[in-house]
């Protein structure tokens, strides 16, 4: 079917706005952690997959980072292990992290390399066990309440935290052409296994790697502020008098966390954008406009 003459001046007006940005980042690492809205909505898993297969074939190199909180829960429920959480994390006992493995280095992980190499990606998949890839700690939470004159060091089984990642796997794969798909599960020097929240991994992973960009797909609109108005174009500072004023506040300071800390750490800037968007990913790179927050360590 042919084009309207109006449809191929658009089409012909997106790629060139396109253009200085794709010669921009040639060459350039890019982490982008998969999750919310994105992960289960068959179009939006496709549009993703598009994204990230175009920017490998313009000659970017995207690393994902997954997660699967939702496919975890059900799996779960099906099995009538019950969840517990404090602080937002997920209690992993022995049996749940079983299921955690399962859903995240199997069930979850092979559905999105299978996505990309569908549509003529190479993708592989990993977990941070492979290779080592992620050396993790255990992690406790201080948990108080308002009542409580001192916090409880609460033991929430096996959750961990990123002591170290070992580059090399990675830098294999991405010399090779390859698109890594990794599953943030950690392994401790005991050998034992860790569920790590992918935020956390993504982070670490753009540090590490001195990626171009971090950038973490979400279920809202970006980070707004007490009017409901998405900012964007921050400078560390900005957002560091944003958490000091309350205006980032709550379930959204652990992913600005970790936002913050990789662009102190010198990635060159950081994007909270809206995963429900169609091509959100495109969209913030290959645009003037962009579809969610980004920060940035300059002033």
């Amino acid at each position: 079917m042919s084009l309207s003459r109006d449809a191929a001046t658009n089409i012909a007006n997106v790629l060139t706005e396109a253009l200085p940005y794709i010669q921009q980042f040639i060459g350039k690492t890019i982490v982008v952690k998969f999750g919310g809205n994105a992960m289960v909505d068959d179009d939006l898993k496709q549009q993703f997959a598009r994204d990230i297969v175009l920017m490998k074939l313009v000659g970017m190199n995207p690393v994902v980072v997954h997660g699967g909180g939702p496919q975890i829960g059900s799996l779960l429920e099906r099995l009538n292990i019950e969840s517990h959480f404090v602080d937002g994390m997920r209690v992993t006992d022995s049996q749940t992290m079983d299921v955690v493995e399962m859903v995240l280095g199997g069930a979850v992980n092979k559905e999105i390399v299978n996505l990309l190499n569908n549509i003529g990606g190479k993708a592989v998949g990993i977990t941070g066990k492979d290779g080592h890839l992620i050396q993790a700690k255990k992690m406790t939470v201080n948990h108080q309440t308002p009542e409580m004159t001192a916090p409880e060091i609460i033991d929430i089984g096996h959750v961990g935290e990123v002591e170290k990642i070992n580059t090399g796997i990675l830098d294999t794969l991405i010399n090779s052409d390859f698109i890594p798909v990794i599953a943030p599960i950690g392994v401790g020097a005991d050998g034992g296994s860790y569920n790590i929240n992918a935020d956390l991994v993504a982070g670490k992973m753009a540090e590490v790697l001195k990626a171009e960009k971090l950038m973490l797909l979400t279920n809202i609109a970006g980070l707004m502020n007490k009017q409901g108005e998405v900012l964007t174009g921050l400078s560390t500072p900005q957002v560091d008098s944003l958490i000091a004023d309350g205006t980032i506040y709550g379930g959204m300071l652990p992913k600005i966390g970790c936002a913050l800390s990789a662009v102190k750490a010198g990635v060159n800037s950081a994007h909270i954008i809206d995963g429900r968007v169609p091509h959100a990913v495109l969209l913030e790179i290959f645009t003037d406009v962009g579809v969610g927050t980004k920060i940035t360590n300059q002033n």
